[in-house]
This record gives C-alpha cells, sequence and structure tokens, in this order.
C-alpha cells in the first residue's frame, strides 16, 4: 500500500508563522513518534555536523536510544558546535570532507573498525550557490560534494544497510535534497559544468535533483530487500549552508517579504521532516519519495511560486534517474 501524501503533521503547515511557530521541531517528531530510547542497539550516520541542521538532526536521533556516528570536515568546530551532545560515546565523531573520493573511503573504513552495522543513513551535508570551482577529484564543487561523494558513501555502505535491515525496522537512507530540484531538468550533456557558462543557482539544483533522482532509484533498486530511501527537503533555514545571495533576495521580491519570512523555519524545526524520514512509523518499509513538511510532497500547483510546495514533474523521471545512477557508478568508481 502507498503511503498517503497527508500525514499527522499536516495541519501544522497550513498556516506558517515563521521560526519557533506550531510546525514540529525534530526532538518532537521523535517523542511524537514514540521513539525516546526505542533504537537502542541500532546505529546511525549522519554527515555534515559542524553546523545548523545537523547539530538538531544529531540532538534528535540521540533521543531515541541509538548509536549516532556524525561526520565534519573540521573536527574542532565540530566539537565547539555539539558541545554536550557528545557527552558519553552514544554520538561519535568522525572526519570526512565531501571534496574528495579518498577522503569518503577512508571515513567508511573508520566507521567500519567501529561498527558492523548500519540502520540508518543520513546523507545532510552540503554546499549552496558557492562559486565556481573543482573537487580534488575534478568535479564541479556541487556536484562532487552534493551528489557524487553522497552517492560513493552510500555505494559503500550499502552492504551494511542491506545486512542490519529487520523486519521491525528497515534500513533507511536519508538524502536531504532541496526546492532547487525545480530549477530545470537534468542536462545528461554537462553534468561536470565543462561546457557551459557557470551558473551556481543552476549548478546547486542540479545537484539537489540529483538527490532526489538517487533515493527514488535505491528504493527500485534495494526497497525489496529491506532498504529503503527518501529524498527530503528540510524547508527555509538560515543555516551555514544558506549564504545571502542575488537569487535568495529575487525571493523576496517576487513572493513578497512577510509571505517569505512566514514560511522561515529555524533549525530545529528544519531538522523535522529528516527526523520524520529516519524514524517515522508510518513510513516503515516505503521509500523512494520526496518529503517536505513532514509529508510526502504533491505535485506543484499551477502558477506556482518559488516559496509554495511541490515537486515537479521531472522528479520522479525513472528512465533518468537509472541513467543518473549508472553514470554516477562509473564516475566514482564504485
Amino acid at each position: 500500500m502507498e503511503p498517503t501524501t497527508t500525514s499527522k503533521y499536516t495541519a501544522a503547515h497550513l498556516k506558517p508563522n515563521g521560526p519557533g511557530d506550531a510546525r514540529p521541531t525534530a526532538l518532537q517528531i521523535v517523542r511524537n513518534e514514540r521513539r525516546e530510547g526505542d533504537l537502542v542497539g541500532k546505529v546511525a550516520l549522519i554527515t555534515g555536523c559542524s553546523s545548523g541542521l545537523g547539530i538538531e538532526t544529531a540532538r534528535a536521533m540521540k533521543a531515541t536510544g541509538i548509536t549516532v556516528f556524525v561526520t565534519a570536515r573540521n573536527l574542532d568546530k565540530a566539537r565547539d558546535t555539539l558541545g554536550d551532545i557528545l557527552d558519553g560515546d552514544q554520538v561519535q565523531l568522525l572526519h570526512l570532507d565531501l571534496e574528495s573520493l579518498e577522503s569518503v573511503r577512508k571515513c567508511v573504513s573508520d566507521l567500519k573498525a567501529r561498527t558492523n552495522k548500519l540502520n540508518v543513513l543520513i546523507e545532510n551535508a552540503g554546499i549552496r550557490h558557492v562559486p565556481k570551482g573543482r573537487t580534488k577529484d575534478g568535479f564541479e564543487l556541487h556536484w562532487g560534494t552534493n551528489h557524487l561523494s553522497h552517492f560513493l558513501l552510500f555505494e559503500l555502505l550499502r552492504p551494511m544497510l542491506l545486512e542490519s535491515s529487520a523486519p521491525d525496522f528497515q534500513s533507511r537512507v536519508i538524502i536531504v535534497s532541496s526546492t532547487a530540484h525545480r530549477n530545470g531538468p537534468m542536462d545528461f550533456n554537462d553534468l561536470n559544468w565543462e561546457k557551459r557558462r557557470y551558473d551556481p543557482v543552476l549548478a546547486y539544483g542540479q545537484s539537489k535533483l540529483a538527490n532526489v533522482y538517487t533515493a527514488s532509484e535505491i528504493e527500485r533498486r534495494y526497497g525489496s530487500q529491506g532498504l529503503h530511501a527518501w529524498s527530503v527537503h528540510p524547508g527555509g533555514i538560515r543555516t551555514g549552508l544558506q549564504r545571502p545571495s542575488f537569487s535568495d533576495a529575487m525571493i523576496f521580491v517576487k513572493c513578497g517579504v512577510m509571505a517569505t519570512l512566514k514560511v522561515m523555519m529555524n533549525a530545529e524545526q528544519g531538522a523535522s521532516t529528516t527526523v520524520w524520514a529516519a524514524v517515522s512509523r508510518e513510513l516503515e518499509g516505503r521509500g523512494g519519495k520526496y518529503l517536505e513538511r513532514n509529508q510526502i510532497s504533491q505535485p506543484v500547483k499551477k502558477g506556482w511560486g518559488l516559496i509554495d510546495p511541490g515537486h515537479v514533474e521531472w522528479a520522479y523521471d525513472e528512465e533518468r534517474a537509472k541513467k543518473l545512477y549508472e553514470i554516477s557508478l562509473g564516475l566514482v568508481h564504485a
């Protein structure tokens, strides 16, 4: 049976009133789902835990009792910002630089030295609207960081996720995406931005569409084996990821200052959809869809605006998702 698009959290999102309003926080999701202390003995890995959403995701997941491995490129910064989340040995910190495929492989090796189990993989880290640049492996920064490194991370951890899946809690992969997947269809002729004039907004959008495609293709390939995946739009939040840009200013111009401010959330609320995907009982044994506002996304409505919810028609293009998956396997030599 397919999950419905609505959830018990739908009503809280009908009339947003800015950060700290009635929309749930990540910790409230854990409590509402009756998951406090419920996942003891299980293991999660979360990328990008030195600021914003990663910190609040780690805090909420810790409340479930699950053993949490968190990653960061700057370990000193992560220790400082995570603070008491790192108290005890339930939450452990690993180094991961997503601009390097070698670092991804090293992180996986370090994880396997500490555990032989993985039930939840949350690919949260990312960059947004950065100037043109290349990763250590020669990939455009958004493409390499947001998509390819996370793709390789999943592929290397896939056997562990499959082996750890259990009837009462099947393994889950959550990939943080964005409404930016709506910026345009995937351009397979220039995935690495070598032919076109560079556009950081479009480059970011392509990487976020790749996140949506990866989650849906994981579900098609491995869902029947007890490994499920969701892509997630966290919402409008001011974090270290989001630098002021011309495109952000245009959102306020086109959508109105007050309307835009009302849909914004704080980091605790922004992490809630990710955590809902990771712990929801309603979503058990399912996957492959794009989530937002603590529910399964619906198609965009005619005449949709930049701050409106919904996914575009190409988000669930199975042929393109399969094509991207095969290309990505070759690029990372998985």
